[in-house]
């Protein structure tokens, strides 16, 4: 069975077999070689380094990306990595990065790092996993990737060895001819061994030289987000890995279909439901440019690319939805049967502007890292419901608690997960992290969520007031505690305020000593020299008088949320030249926040107005609710 439309589809699929007794593969070099076996000539993967569909693309069947994979953690073998040692990878999305994450898993345990962090970061991941191998970029025109790695390596002396791919290849002359000429010099690797990636495959056997017996057992590490700081770092077992891909061969991938997957190969969503569901089902996945959605001319050529590759998948983030809803569609998309988003809650209106313009409805879904990924989806086969995350997976059970209470219908409380995905216990590699994250079985996710009368999941808040900014997550307190540095701050709030393309941004609220003075555009510079991610600069600061606190004296974070939602859908109700305004901003039981507007004007033109923002808005005296999700 392939698809599914309802929940008693997935009951029916759950009561076949226990998750244990399933025939699925026990190790990765099993899960690869099935694929092998079943699918060997057809093509696995194929790459773009640029977004022009005129430019060529290299593909890898899957005969050759086992080949590879062998080869690759033959390598790590001979550079002394076992099952328990760790070879992290800060890498662009090439071949050679989903060589590197399969061939990691298969030979240890695989570490994949977002190269957009900074040094100091990277250098905290790779101390906290004693990480042995890094492969990385050769340095390279316009990347900063390979010095980035150069500076976190002189932090991070638990490092043996680093391994260079080098882009150069993927160039036909006269740009493979002019690259060596403008090339960056290759930044000390401070100690450790340096070789080329190709060249040392190259060497090894196309098959295992080593035992690979068939225990379950921690085969990669992922950060959590990106932007909070030094990130805590979970484990995922080869089985809820296996369980991903299963899931999407069994309800959503045929071997015929071809996945567009402009995300990259450091974030689950790319990894786990799309990479492992291509191997269990021997459907092909396209990798448009070294940065996915942020490559040179993705989002102009998207279309065309899709219609070159016949692809009828999409993968998609709403941002990214939000940028191709502006580009009109030149390109015959007849091949696409749907798209898959997450990371962020989707605008309805995204959600039918994108179903109108293509024919096809976006399925939205729920997944987390510390439940290796996937946890819901709406189902492709059936009934939708904008806002909702969906149905549980089959073997996956959610639990909406208040404390150690199993919530009611529709009652709002903590989203907790248990399914193959989540390792009971040890989430996390600092142990101390792991405690409180489980009631049972059941992982805590710090979410916010309902279940309705048929089973669909809704995501309300987050229950540690994560900002999420474009899918990528934002702790608060790094930006608080740079701000409070400054001698003339008192109290300091941040929060998430509404933005139309990235969902949120951080933005802070400030109470400064008395008799202080100090503005807004200098906390703003002095926040950005103290916080280390870009994206967790606050885009907007205020001084208040006060700032709203509990009886306590803790800083009252609904009430700034009311008065960031306010300020910005008033702005962009005045941009568009329109009347009405946020009279107030109420707090909904199953939709959390509502801005409630007045006086009733144009409908049409305020949708347009504020169709692109996440939070839901309503006429001030109607049903809350009736004009957004």
């Amino acid at each position: 069975m392939t698809g599914f439309a309802s929940r008693a589809d997935l009951v029916a699929i759950e009561a076949e077999a226990a998750w244990k007794d399933r025939d699925v593969a026990k190790t990765m070099h099993e899960f690869l070689d099935r694929a092998r076996r079943a699918h060997g000539p057809r093509p696995a993967i194929t790459y773009r380094l640029f977004a022009d569909p005129k430019t060529g693309a290299e593909t890898l069947t899957w005969q050759q990306l086992h080949a590879q994979v062998c080869q690759a953690a033959n390598l790590f073998r001979s550079l002394g990595v076992g099952r328990q040692d760790v070879v992290a990878f800060v890498l662009p999305n090439a071949l050679e990065t989903a060589v590197t994450l399969l061939g990691g898993a298969v030979a240890g345990i695989v570490n994949p790092i977002n190269p957009l962090l900074e040094p100091e970061q990277i250098a905290a991941i790779l101390r906290e996993t004693k990480a042995k191998v890094v492969v990385t970029l050769k340095a390279f025109p316009k990347s900063d990737v390979a010095q980035k790695v150069g500076a976190a390596l002189a932090e991070a002396p638990g490092v043996t060895t680093v391994i260079e791919v080098d882009l150069l290849r993927y160039l036909a002359p006269p740009k493979r001819w002019i690259v060596p000429f403008l090339r960056p010099k290759n930044p000390a690797a401070h100690g450790a061994r340096v070789m080329d990636f190709a060249k040392a495959i190259a060497a090894q056997p196309a098959e295992l030289t080593f035992d690979d017996p068939p225990e379950d057992r921690v085969a990669a590490y992922f950060h959590t987000g990106g932007t909070t700081g030094m990130p805590k770092v979970a484990q995922h077992k080869v089985s809820g890995m296996v369980y991903n891909g299963w899931i999407g061969q069994r309800l959503l991938f045929r071997p015929d279909d071809v996945v567009m997957c402009p995300l990259p190969l450091f974030h689950v969503f790319a990894v786990y439901p799309i990479l492992m569901s291509m191997i269990a089902s021997g459907a092909q996945i396209v990798l448009p440019t070294p940065a996915g959605y942020r490559g040179d001319g993705v989002f102009d050529n998207l279309w065309k690319l899709i219609e070159k590759h016949r692809a009828s998948y999409l993968v998609t983030v709403p941002t990214a939805l939000a940028a191709l809803m502006q580009r009109k569609i030149d390109a015959d998309v007849s091949s696409l049967r749907s798209a898959f988003s997450g990371s962020a809650p989707l605008p309805v209106e995204l959600f039918n502007r994108f179903e109108k313009a293509t024919g096809v409805q976006v399925i939205e879904g729920y997944g987390l890292t510390e439940c290796t990924c996937l946890v819901s989806v709406n189902p492709p086969g059936g009934a939708k419901k904008i806002g909702s995350v969906g149905l549980p997976f089959p073997h996956t059970e959610v639990r909406i608690l208040n404390g150690e209470r199993v919530c009611d219908v529709d009652e709002v409380g903590e989203i907790c997960v248990s399914n193959p995905g989540v390792f009971e216990g040890s989430t996390y590699t600092e142990l101390d992290k792991n405690r409180g994250l489980f009631s049972g079985r059941f992982l805590h996710t710090g979410d916010l969520g309902r279940i309705d009368a048929d089973g669909y999941l809704f995501i309300t808040g987050r229950a540690k007031d994560l900002i999420i900014r474009g899918g990528h997550n934002i702790d608060p307190a790094q930006i608080e505690a740079a701000l409070m540095e400054h001698p003339s701050v008192a109290f300091v709030g941040a929060i998430g305020q509404p933005d139309s393309h990235s969902g949120e941004l951080p933005c802070a609220y400030v109470e400064l000593v008395a008799g202080a003075e100090v503005g807004a555009t200098e906390l703003i510079d002095f926040a950005r020299a103290r916080i280390s991610e870009r994206a967790a600069v606050p885009k907007h600061v205020e001084v208040l008088d006060a700032l709203p606190k509990t009886a306590v004296g803790k800083v009252f974070k609904p009430d700034l949320r009311r008065m960031a939602i306010k300020r910005v859908y008033d702005a962009a109700l005045a941009e568009a030249g329109l009347q009405s305004r946020v009279t107030g901003v109420v707090e909904d039981k199953k939709l959390g926040l509502v801005a409630m507007l007045a006086p009733k004007a144009e409908d049409a033109r305020v949708q347009e107005a504020l169709r692109c923002f996440t939070r839901p808005w309503d006429w001030a005296g109607e049903a809350k609710g009736s004009a957004s999700p």
